[in-house]
């Protein structure tokens, strides 16, 4: 993988979170891929796992991120072979005109691909950004 690689599919990572497409979200991922949310979780194992949990999220879709409400931006820090450090903010709207930035998180995510570009390993750490007065 190249930087460019990465960052190609970081863009289509966040192109499938914008559309919640089942086809796009589960083409980022190998189909024995895991996926951990936090470094000490236990990882969701398999595409289907996966695409399951960005559809319901701890439950109902309802609990999805209204389109229009975040934006996000990600960039590879480091690549070496198949393996990728990813860093990037995600700030959270209160509407999706973006009249008031409610929070915003710092990304660092550790990233690893199969030979045909897809993610078969993801871990997410972040940390939300102080508010300022």
């Amino acid at each position: 993988m190249t930087p460019d690689d990465v960052q190609r599919w970081l863009d289509r990572y966040v192109e499938a979170w914008q559309t919640y497409d089942p086809g796009r979200i589960g083409d980022l991922f190998s189909a024995d891929a895991e996926y951990a949310f936090h470094p000490w979780d236990v990882p969701l194992r398999g595409r289907e796992a996966i695409v399951r949990s960005w559809l319901e999220p701890s439950g109902p879709a309802s609990q999805r991120d209204e389109p229009g409400t975040w934006t996000a931006s990600y960039r590879p820090w480091a690549v070496e072979a198949q393996r990728a450090v990813v860093v990037g903010s995600t700030t959270y709207w209160s509407d999706a005109a973006h009249s008031r930035a409610e929070r915003t998180y710092e990304n660092v995510w550790l990233v690893e691909f199969d030979a045909d570009g897809r993610c078969r390993a993801f871990v997410e750490h972040y940390m939300k950004r102080p508010q300022r007065a």
